[in-house]
């Protein structure tokens, strides 16, 4: 699997909040009994841009919980939110999931299923249209949600490399 390397973001001294997505009892059997772990899908976020997930495992939920938020912060994106949503509709899909999130008018909301919901929330979007596609795995959804948002273009990015107005980008 290829990492999004498309815009990183430093930790550092930002203000993330972390939700915890989903947390899955691992159960090893060896000779001497059953041997329990945890792991636990984190997505941490400052409600502003930047979002980032992360997977911890360890032998206790408390202990996966905290290894996720700390990999998840090695895993920050910027995201161009516009007033409270995306720029444009985006498609993505990771395994047999696939996501499809589009931009709303204000006040809609995020109308969207349980890990992705997570992820558009930490971002800081308060209005989008997604929608689920496929496998509902958590931990795919998650990652194709990611995805869709690092691929987002910035409106005036997409303006200068086309060379019109940013009017003219909006409009069509």
């Amino acid at each position: 699997m290829s990492k999004l390397v498309l815009n990183k973001v430093k930790a550092g001294d930002l203000e993330l909040k972390d939700k915890v997505v989903a947390i899955n009892r691992v159960v090893k059997t060896t000779k001497g009994g059953r041997a329990f772990s945890f792991s636990a899908l984190v997505v941490v976020g400052n409600e502003a841009g930047v979002v980032g997930h992360g997977l911890g495992k360890a032998k206790e939920v408390q202990e996966a919980i905290t290894k996720g938020i700390e990999d998840a912060k090695k895993n920050l994106i910027k995201v161009p939110v516009m007033h409270g949503t995306i720029p444009h509709e985006q498609l993505s899909k990771e395994g047999a999931a696939k996501v499809l999130i589009k931009p709303a008018a204000h006040g809609t909301g995020v109308i969207a299923g349980g890990s992705m919901r997570a992820v558009l929330e930490a971002a800081g979007i308060t209005d989008v249209l997604a929608k689920s596609l496929g496998s509902a795995n958590p931990h795919n959804v998650v990652k194709a949600t990611f995805k869709a948002l690092a691929t987002l273009r910035e409106p005036i990015a997409v303006s200068k490399s086309r060379n019109v107005s940013l009017k003219k980008v909006f409009n069509g």
